[in-house]
Parts: C-alpha cells; sequence; structure tokens
C-alpha cells in the first residue's frame, strides 16, 4: 500500500497579491522558504521514500529543501504543474472583472480543464504507486492541482477548502480505493508562527 503526502508549495509575493500563478515560474519569497524550512524540520521525525516536485520553482524548491533535509531522492515532473490560467496568468480577481467583466469565467481565455488536469495527475500518481509499491511519497504541487485531484482520487472527499501554502494531506490506498487519512494539515507552521 503506497501512501502519498501531497504537499502544496510555500508562498510567493504573487500569492500574497492575489495573483492567477497558474504555470508562470514565479519564486519562493523569503516566508515560502521558512515554511519550506518548517515542512522539511517537521518530516525529520517522520518516514517518507522519495519526493517528486512539479518543475516550477517553487514547488522545485519546496521539495528541495525537503529532500535535503531528509535525504531521499527527489524527482521533476512537470505533469505536477498547477493549472495552466492562460490569459489570466498574472492577474488579479480585479484586474479580471475590469479587463473582461464580472462574468470572465464565461469566455475562452485559455484556461486549462480539470479534465486535463485530472488526467495528468491521476497518471502521474498510478506511476507514483507502480514504482513505490508499500512505500510513502511526497508530491509536491500546486493549489488548484491537488484540490482538483483529490476529489476524483478519494471518494466522498466532500466540499474543498482553500489549501494552506506548504500544506500536508495524506492519502493511501486500501482496497482499490483511496482514503484520506489528513487534511490540509499546517501544524508545522503554527510552531515557528509563519
Amino acid at each position: 500500500m503506497t501512501t502519498i503526502g501531497w504537499v502544496r508549495h510555500g508562498i510567493t509575493d504573487w500569492n500574497v497579491a492575489k495573483k492567477a500563478q497558474g504555470q508562470t515560474d514565479i519564486p519562493l519569497n523569503d516566508t515560502g522558504r521558512a515554511q519550506a524550512r518548517a515542512l522539511a524540520e517537521r518530516f525529520r521525525n517522520e518516514t517518507w521514500d522519495a519526493v517528486y516536485a512539479s518543475d516550477l520553482s517553487r514547488a522545485k524548491e519546496t521539495a528541495e529543501t525537503i529532500a535535503k533535509a531528509i535525504g531521499i531522492p527527489l524527482y521533476s515532473d512537470e505533469r505536477l504543474r498547477e493549472k495552466g490560467c492562460g490569459k489570466i496568468e498574472g492577474t488579479t480577481e480585479e484586474d479580471r472583472i475590469r479587463m473582461w467583466g464580472e462574468d470572465w469565467r464565461e469566455f475562452e481565455l485559455g484556461i486549462e480543464t480539470e479534465e486535463s488536469m485530472i488526467a495528468r495527475g491521476t497518471e502521474l500518481v498510478k506511476e507514483v504507486c507502480q514504482r513505490h509499491p508499500g512505500q510513502r511519497v511526497l508530491l509536491v504541487s500546486h493549489g488548484a492541482l491537488i484540490s482538483t485531484l483529490l476529489p476524483a482520487l478519494v471518494a466522498n472527499m466532500g466540499e474543498r477548502q482553500h489549501l494552506h501554502n506548504t500544506s500536508v494531506t495524506l492519502i493511501r490506498k486500501l482496497d482499490e480505493q483511496w482514503v484520506c487519512d489528513l487534511y490540509n494539515c499546517r501544524r508545522h507552521l503554527d510552531a515557528v508562527n509563519l
């Protein structure tokens, strides 16, 4: 039985400004780096066998901090990238309303579909389970991808909460079904007031 720990990357300046990042490669800010270090410290007390990360720097740096701290191999995979946000990347909600109006979501703006995210995410999860049977593997990714993929994997996932930066969500396979043992946990940040 493979256990997967989903991790959202540390915070960036665009997160703070509430800009849609999508696949624009925005780095962690100093707080995001501190969050990644706090998470790595938490993982020192847990057993993990490998970490996979989106190739975007905010996720990759978060994963590198973890891998280095606990001595596990790091793999990069673009299927863990954030939702492609097309023309809205780099914009705030206010910007979008100004440019396209209140119903901007109705326009064709080149935004990746949920079906596309679910397809690439489930393909990766299947491969990770085949490569790491019975192991514990971290997947460091992005808020929209994780929150879209979890309900597709885990039955009765229920209402989606906003995933916090560096939050941890644990899922494991039980009789061919995924179950969620921990959701959106950020206790490592409480300890350091981040």
